[in-house]
């Protein structure tokens, strides 16, 4: 129905009503988008770490490995004197 044919009272009653919620709307998707912006912003940050952990645990393993090898070395040393 076209707004010229919306009786004087109905928009005098409803049109304040829409408006409010028009801009209550508005303000709830600005919040939405923020909230988006940190999730994504923290989505990023646990990538991060997430990456630091992986490299440092093969940093570990590595250092592990390489002090195995040594100390089989040394034993194999020692048993052969």
């Amino acid at each position: 129905m076209p707004a010229e044919k919306i009786p004087g009272w109905i928009k005098q009653v409803l049109m304040p009503e829409l408006s409010e919620i028009k801009g209550e709307l508005k303000a709830i998707n600005t919040r939405i988008d923020s909230t988006n912006e940190r999730i994504d912003s923290l989505r990023n940050e646990m990538n991060s770490m997430r990456n630091e952990t992986k490299m440092e645990i093969s940093s570990l393993r590595t250092t592990a490995l390489k002090l195995k090898i040594a100390d089989i070395e040394k034993r194999l040393a020692a048993a052969q004197t």
